[in-house]
């Protein structure tokens, strides 16, 4: 018989195994560490835990269903450390748990980028969407402007439909990377 515990995890609730929990704990003490202290830590760590509670509701299919150790070491083997390093394993007698973990796919969303935007990020946020240089789809949305201001409402909808990119994980969707802690850590200094 197994203890379980009730946790709050990026503003979420699940249940966890004890010995999961336990692990789960030191991971982000010791992730906590590596990042230091401030705001942007603190950032960091709030967009940490975000992250870990979309994994764990991607991997959970129902309402009962624990989170067990081995959800727990996905996990953690995805998101790794602040500095690119890959996460030690922080249970004993437990390396073999890691082994065939399956690889995390990287989402792509369109968003509006805050960063590099001129009037409202469309062209920019629809750049990193496409893969194409956002100076190319601003030029082509001026032409359409001018050849009969297509490009004016075309841009109107765009802005009104595509979310602006706020946080670290949100910038990761954007360009198409994986939200790791890494990419979180270099995304989040640009708030």
């Amino acid at each position: 018989m197994k203890k379980v515990v009730t946790v709050g995890i990026g503003g979420r609730s699940f249940v966890i195994d004890e010995d999961a929990y336990q692990k789960l704990e030191r991971y982000l003490a010791k992730f906590r560490q590596k990042t230091g202290e401030g705001s942007e830590a603190a950032d960091i760590m709030e967009d940490l835990e975000q992250r870990i509670a979309e994994l764990f509701y991607e991997e959970l299919s129902g309402k009962g269903e624990v989170v067990s150790i081995s959800m727990v070491n996905r996990v953690i083997d995805q998101l790794g450390m602040p500095d690119g390093s890959p996460a030690e394993d922080f249970s004993e007698g437990n390396s073999n748990a890691t082994v065939n973990t399956p690889p995390f796919a990287a989402t792509k969303r369109l968003y509006r980028d805050p960063d590099n935007r001129v009037i409202g990020g469309v062209c920019s946020g629809l750049g990193h969407y496409l893969n194409i240089d956002m100076v190319i789809i601003r030029v082509i949305f001026a032409i359409s402007l001018f050849m009969g201001g297509l490009g004016f409402w075309a841009y109107i909808i765009f802005w009104i439909v595509a979310p602006q990119a706020m946080t670290a994980s949100q910038k990761c969707e954007m360009r198409g990377i994986p939200v790791t802690a890494e990419n979180l850590r270099k995304f989040s200094s640009y708030k």
